[in-house]
């Protein structure tokens, strides 16, 4: 699979949540927020289980896989996500973060972030952060498509 296909230096991104988080506000946010950075966005809503999410990400070959979390489940589901994606082959080398409320006991938590980023994620985001760190990461995606 090829990456950085977007044209005029536009991302292909997946943005979807962890099988157990039902919220979708956050999505609808993230969807708009990449958008307005010039990006096409494909939203696969909430409560998406992991083998769909494989699926369709195999089916669309994005450019960067958006995941977020709100029910703070998202340390426990994302290890499991983020295994199920880089099992895959086609998606082995698909950048993809993670970010909002991953845990129950609060944001700021430097093992959860170490796990996540060792089991496979480029970035972590936590709840509260600003999204400057998350524009730098995506604007460096999209600097690599460009050159």
């Amino acid at each position: 699979m090829e990456h950085g296909k977007a044209e005029q230096g536009g991302l292909d991104v997946v943005v979807t949540t962890v099988s157990s988080d039902s919220h979708t506000w956050n999505l609808v946010f993230l969807q708009l927020l990449l958008e307005e950075m010039g990006h096409r966005v494909a939203n696969l809503g909430a409560c998406v289980p992991d083998a769909l999410l494989v699926s369709e990400c195999r089916r669309i070959e994005p450019d960067l896989i958006v995941i977020s979390s709100v029910n703070g489940h998202g340390h426990q589901d994302g290890l499991r996500v983020i295994a199920a994606l880089r099992g895959c082959p086609d998606l082995r080398r698909t950048p993809t973060v993670i970010g909002g409320k991953l845990g129950i006991a609060g944001a700021e938590d430097p093992d959860r972030e170490r796990e996540l980023l060792a089991a496979g994620f480029d970035a972590v985001f936590e709840d509260g952060a600003s999204t400057a760190g998350f524009h730098a990461f995506v604007g460096g995606l999209r600097a690599e498509v460009l050159l």
